[in-house]
């Protein structure tokens, strides 16, 4: 396949694992860095990293995300839940439950796709900013949205948007599974709102002895997570806007370290990772991304964004017997197309 762009943006990986790359950092997995994680799982205990589905609990983190809604299947119209098979078949004795779920993908525990966020960029060199992804891939070409349908349901209107290229399904197929290493930012900050920049977060690591090699799952324990649990599915703005640490991802020396550092992903207990929206540039005289570790992540170097999960107990053992590795084992689902995914993710000590 011919190359999608003559240039790249500043700073960017594009290219490096290949034109058709579709994977980012995800390459540095390898069986290596695997074995490594294994080597972490010392004690064969296993901690769910994963939040309730239906957790945060209404539409006041996103607006546009809601809580799933579960349902029985039909057999002809009546509901396929504790159904029973005798009147059809008298000398059948089973009971049978069968269920199914709206969900949105990025509501709960969840990974993001290098598709989830793009950028306007003139990868070209033509002067024109087109809609462009990871690597080049383009919006309207790989990653492609459809025209509205009519009498359908609001939820329906758009229904076969495709991720042709970058879509979840790719680390699924990864088999997301390697060494994590967690920096305790609660233990640093408490519950206050503070946003962690270079200085902050080197400072944590080296609190804990915490040391990051390339190839290493890096996760941010906030306390965010208690947060949520706390407020039982009923959240409020104020707590949400004002708890906890977050990435300031207008800290340039912070997103030369993620670039430096090789880490493979980055995830968090709390919404975005990062500070959503971010922090005013100095200056604010040119246009500028919302969401700058989104950008620097998803779309310049291909690192994988986890977020609002489930921390607080694997942070809690660990700082009892002074550790922060661990074997993580967390892929998405394998759903074609899908620009993220829910998450079960698993760590064993």
């Amino acid at each position: 396949m011919a190359k999608r762009w003559k240039q790249r943006p500043e700073g960017s990986n594009w290219g490096e694992f290949g034109d058709d790359d579709q994977l980012g950092r995800l390459n540095l997995l390898t069986p290596a860095k695997r074995r490594q994680g294994i080597a972490e799982a010392k004690e064969g205990l296993a901690f769910c990293l994963s939040m309730p589905l239906d957790y945060p609990g209404g539409n006041v983190l996103n607006t546009r995300r809601f809580p799933p809604r579960l349902f029985a299947t039909l057999r002809g119209d009546q509901p396929s839940y504790n159904h029973t098979f005798t009147a059809s078949t008298p000398h059948i004795t089973d009971v049978t439950c069968d269920d199914a779920a709206l969900i949105y993908l990025q509501y709960s525990t969840q990974w993001d796709s290098f598709a989830h966020a793009g950028c306007l960029f003139d990868a070209d060199g033509d002067g024109v900013k087109e809609i462009v992804y990871y690597n080049g891939w383009r919006g309207g070409e790989h990653v492609v949205g459809v025209t509205a349908a009519s009498g359908v349901e609001p939820w329906a209107r758009y229904e076969g948007v495709s991720a042709k290229k970058l879509g979840i399904e790719n680390y699924a197929v990864n088999c997301i599974q390697g060494r994590g290493v967690l920096v305790d930012l609660h233990a640093q900050f408490g519950r206050k709102r503070q946003y962690v920049g270079y200085d902050d977060l080197m400072a944590a690591m080296r609190a804990d002895k915490v040391e990051v090699e390339p190839g290493d799952m890096l996760l941010l324990y906030t306390g965010f997570d208690r947060v949520l649990l706390d407020l039982r599915r009923s959240p409020d703005a104020h707590t949400l806007e004002n708890s906890c640490a977050v990435l300031n991802g207008r800290d340039a020396k912070l997103l030369q370290w993620i670039t430096d550092s090789n880490v493979v992903a980055l995830i968090s207990d709390n919404y975005a990772v990062e500070a959503v929206p971010a922090l005013r540039p100095a200056g604010d005289h040119e246009r500028h991304t919302a969401a700058p570790i989104h950008q620097h992540c998803l779309f310049k170097l291909g690192v994988p964004l986890g977020e609002i999960w489930y921390l607080a107990e694997l942070a809690q053992w660990l700082r009892a017997h002074k550790r922060s590795r661990f074997l993580l084992t967390a892929p998405p689902l394998r759903l074609p197309g899908a620009v993220g995914s829910p998450a079960s993710p698993v760590a064993t000590v």
